[in-house]
């Protein structure tokens, strides 16, 4: 391990939005959690982090932009104490320094976005860098799934299939052209992801045969062999109804379903949920197509043929799919095609 106050300057790292382009639950695990199968893939909207080395005092973290509550019950303290007490166990001889952290948030928080867990995984990738420390693949991957299920994606740097609980992720290739673009709407009423679960296990299902699972595995495939990016568009309807959570998601919140049904006749195209929601997406060719139709639901909000749930406005962005890393990759990550799990 080098020395760390050594270091010239703080390591920044950027931690991008996901998005579920399929969402199967699949079973229910004897350990409680839900077996899926899900094709993920990050977003070029991203939240910034930084962590610089201190030579004295505790771990800290900063925030900016976007609210996300306690910062002491961020992901982000939770990954440095997680990387530290693993660099720890595999050389007590070399206590590693404390961090501070600047969040810049620009990733809505209990949206199905996957923001704080991207964050998480930036954490623990920086701070490794920052102490000039190692672990192995399998032990990233520990300490990933042991802060929450979506963080081993993000380990990825890619486009990937997720199944289990989420600790088994094997990357994929992205679409092949000019990365789609995706209009996000987030309405301002977050979601907690066990209640959408609760939901789920309550009854609150797909009708049978939704065909989630065959969609996602149709996707998967269609991956491996090179989609391209146009083609992903002309599957954006089968793909929109490839979530098994919606119905859930609309038992938590039920204004959902009126909204998600006015945004697609106001945009007359097919309009998905990303993970638990409440965060919609809607499929573009470019992301100015998509930054086109962010303005069209902005007017529509502001003279009132749009009415979102929440006590304030949705959050609107022009986003478009990552189709590589979106993190600078870190030491030993798997190639393209290969498995983390």
């Amino acid at each position: 391990m080098t020395d760390p106050l050594r270091a010239l300057g703080p390591v920044v790292r950027l931690a991008p939005a996901k998005l579920n382009l399929t969402l199967a639950v699949v079973g229910r695990r004897s350990d409680g959690y839900h077996e899926l199968h899900s094709v993920m893939v990050p977003l070029g909207l991203v939240d910034r982090l930084s962590l610089a080395v201190l030579p004295a005092g505790h771990d800290s973290l900063h925030v900016a932009g976007r609210p996300i509550g306690r910062p002491a019950d961020n992901l982000v303290l939770r990954a440095i104490r997680a990387a530290r007490g693993a660099v720890t166990a595999a050389d007590p001889r070399n206590p590693v320094p404390s961090l501070a952290a600047r969040l810049e948030k620009r990733i809505p928080v209990a949206a199905g976005l996957g923001g704080g867990s991207s964050d998480a995984a930036a954490a623990l990738e920086g701070a490794l860098e920052a102490w000039g420390a190692g672990l192995a693949d399998v032990e990233r991957l520990r300490l990933a799934a042991g802060l929450g299920s979506d963080v081993p994606f993000f380990l990825a740097g890619a486009p990937a299939l997720v199944e289990g609980r989420g600790e088994r992720v094997t990357p994929l290739p992205g679409p092949a052209g000019e990365p789609p673009g995706i209009l996000l709407v987030t309405p301002a009423v977050p979601i907690r992801t066990p209640d959408v679960f609760a939901a789920y296990d309550g009854g609150a299902r797909p009708a049978a045969g939704s065909g989630a699972r065959a969609a996602s595995e149709h996707l998967a495939a269609e991956l491996r062999g090179r989609l391209q990016a146009r083609r992903l568009l002309d599957r954006a309807g089968i793909l929109a109804a490839a979530n098994d959570l919606t119905a859930a998601a609309a038992a938590v919140v039920p204004e959902l379903v009126p909204f998600r049904r006015r945004l697609t006749r106001l945009l007359a195209r097919p309009v998905g949920q990303t993970g638990s929601g409440p965060s919609l997406w809607v499929l573009y060719p470019s992301e100015g197509a998509a930054a086109a139709a962010a303005d069209e639901v902005r007017a529509a909000l502001d003279d009132g043929r749009l009415v979102a749930p929440g006590d304030e406005p949705p959050f609107i962005a022009a986003t478009t799919i990552a189709a590589g890393a979106t993190v600078p990759a870190a030491a030993g990550r798997p190639e393209e095609g290969g498995t983390i799990a």
